[in-house]
């Protein structure tokens, strides 16, 4: 496990769905009540920076970026914290189900 919580394989490459779901489930259960663990927003990792994101866009929806799952996921409850209105908010994806993730 390299210094960002990823694990890797074998042959070298990174199952970044795997840590991603690890990661996030670790992350809402100590955080039971925060928008993360309710809303459930995609993740996507780019480069070195992980994104937790709810809504059609950067531009558009609310997100919250950073170097490991949980510092995005922080970083998104902080900015969905700043006063969106609770009803233009629907969770991008229903517990229990997948994420996208983006190793591009």
């Amino acid at each position: 496990m390299n210094r960002n919580g990823q694990t890797s394989h074998r042959h070298g490459s990174v199952d970044y769905a795997a840590v991603a779901i690890e990661q996030m489930d670790t992350y809402c259960t100590a955080h039971p009540k925060s928008p993360s663990a309710i809303c459930r927003p995609k993740l996507f990792v780019r480069s070195d920076l992980w994104i937790a994101l709810l809504g059609p866009s950067i531009e558009k929806g609310i997100v919250g970026i950073g170097p490991n799952v949980a510092a995005a996921l922080r970083a998104f409850d902080a900015q969905y914290a700043t006063g969106l209105p609770n009803d233009t908010i629907s969770p991008s994806i229903k517990p229990g189900e997948s994420f996208t993730i983006d190793s591009r």
